[in-house]
């Protein structure tokens, strides 16, 4: 009966386009039979359900919400037959509703999503039929909301179950190929979700999940000025410290790429990125594609400090803020946008263009990070290294700014000089000669605070000439005036250290009092 009169019945009502009759013959469909508590006529209302939609022709589309949801409540139904059912039915509406069908995307989304995980092989199949047909649709369609799926993407993205995640992967691949889809623009919002699928226990999936990846960095590297770096950096640096090697890889390749692209709008982020990079540099070569990626990470971040950023934000600071702000504080607010320090904040909007940012380095956090690492006993030679380079570097680029953190960096600097490692000793020295050689120790306020008489009043920075000598009343002069013409304060800071660790630790004099006295 279904198959034969129903048809002609609707034909009939479209015919004399009566839409009260045909939401009525949908509405009986639907509660009556499709609703039923009965198997049977559950089967008997979805086939009918479909009849009808055929029927209705190019007219469907006027009537998808009631044609629609019924079918898609069955997609939940205990019996496999009638879920399998189920997809027959909506494949058939969605194949004449065409794209009618997108202003319901997200449910049809849902449900499919849903249904990718059924145990049920012919359910899956049948899934899998409607699921390409769909993907057709939003291929050949330019009226796709992208803004109004992005939110179930994003809730979808992080589940756990192969056939789920298998079927993001593979929209995102379709919804990446379409030319006026910009899923870019949307990145932030599923990026980190698409790391998590990357660790992924199947082999299809985390080559599929990798294809998708590289396909978004394809894109990054060809419209810079449109990515939104800074909400995507912390994502980063929580994916470069993962266990797994290939999303540790991975996540670091886009780390290089993000600091070359997009420059110092990543400087806010440096303590972060440091916190995952410092212990990649003392890999073995177990992981070595890893260390090579996290060298040339940590080499472009040092090159994007500058002079500039030991004066940029003095003038700014003293009109805005009462006082210096505190390491958890954010020093810089370019436009909008409040940007702290820490690996762990929130990611932010932020414009992408590095020409059109002014970007205030936060030395404070950064230096956080160097010296935990240095007094982290465990961590590799490599990496101690790479830490006394960027307090090298930074002293040289920053030096103002540094010498806030002397007397705090001073005790490590001195123990350092036990080290095993004749380099780490060696890049050690260059450090403490650079604190103790450079002007702005000369300046009042940066001396150090263990009670020696330091020259009153401003002093004049300049650059003294080295071969300059001690004055001929000797250590007496020096402890009335540290500050020599060629030295600062801690010279003789360092010197009196030195000499009491020569005192203390007799094997330190004996196996590298030579090396380090030279």
């Amino acid at each position: 009966v279904l198959s034969s009169s129903l048809p002609r019945l609707v034909r009939e009502f479209v015919a004399q386009n009566n839409a009260s009759q045909i939401k009525h013959v949908i509405q009986i469909l639907s509660q009556e039979f499709a609703l039923s508590q009965h198997p049977h006529s559950r089967k008997g209302g979805l086939i009918g359900l479909a009849a009808c939609s055929i029927a209705l022709g190019k007219d469907s589309g006027l009537y998808l919400k009631e044609l629609i949801e019924p079918v898609l409540t069955c997609f939940n139904d205990a019996d496999s037959r009638l879920r399998y059912y189920a997809c027959e039915a909506l494949y058939n509406i969605v194949k004449v509703a065409r794209g009618s069908v997108l202003p319901h995307f997200n449910v049809l989304f849902d449900g499919l999503s849903k249904l990718a995980a059924d145990p049920d092989p012919n359910v899956k199949s049948g899934s899998e039929l409607l699921d390409r047909l769909l993907k057709d649709i939003v291929t050949e369609s330019n009226q796709f909301d992208l803004v109004g799926f992005i939110p179930l993407l994003r809730e979808r993205i992080y589940s756990n179950n192969q056939y789920a995640r298998q079927f993001i992967i593979s929209w995102i691949l379709v919804l990446e190929s379409v030319p006026d889809i910009n899923l870019l623009d949307y990145l932030p919002e599923i990026l980190d979700g698409l790391f998590q699928i990357l660790g992924d226990n199947s082999k299809e999936i985390r080559k599929m999940c990798e294809v998708a990846l590289g396909e978004f960095l394809k894109e990054i590297k060809k419209n810079p000025s449109s990515v939104k770096f800074a909400e995507m950096a912390n994502i980063l640096v929580i994916h470069c410290q993962a266990a797994d090697d290939l999303i540790q890889l991975t996540a670091m390749c886009w780390m290089r790429e993000f600091i070359q692209l997009a420059g110092r709008v990543m400087l806010p982020y440096s303590s972060g990125i440091l916190t995952a990079v410092l212990p990649c540099l003392s890999y073995d070569d177990r992981k070595k594609n890893i260390k090579e990626v996290a060298n040339v990470c940590n080499q472009s971040l040092m090159k994007l400090v500058i002079p500039e950023d030991d004066e940029m934000d003095e003038a700014k600071q003293s009109m805005t803020l009462p006082a210096e702000p505190t390491s958890e504080e954010s020093v810089s607010k370019p436009e909008t946008a409040s940007i702290g320090h820490t690996a762990l904040n929130q990611p932010l909007s932020f414009p992408c263009s590095s020409e059109r940012i002014q970007v205030t380095l936060n030395l404070d956090g950064i230096v956080q990070v160097l010296d935990c690492h240095l007094h982290d006993t465990s961590i590799g030679m490599m990496t101690r290294i790479a830490v006394l380079k960027w307090l090298y570097h930074l002293y040289i680029k920053t030096p103002r700014k540094m010498f806030r953190h002397t007397d705090s960096l001073f005790p490590i600097l001195l123990r350092t000089l036990s080290d095993e490692s004749d380099e780490v000793i060696l890049k050690d020295l260059e450090v403490l000669a650079e604190i103790a050689s450079s002007p702005a120790g000369q300046t009042e306020g940066h001396g150090p605070s263990d009670g020696s008489d330091v020259r009153p009043g401003p002093v004049e920075l300049h650059v003294p000439a080295r071969a300059g000598q001690l004055s001929s009343s000797g250590m007496k002069a020096l402890e009335c005036s540290p500050s020599t013409p060629t030295m600062n304060s801690y010279f003789y800071k360092f010197m009196i250290n030195l000499l009491k660790r020569f005192s203390s630790e007799r094997k330190l004099l004996e196996t590298r009092g030579a090396f380090i006295i030279r």
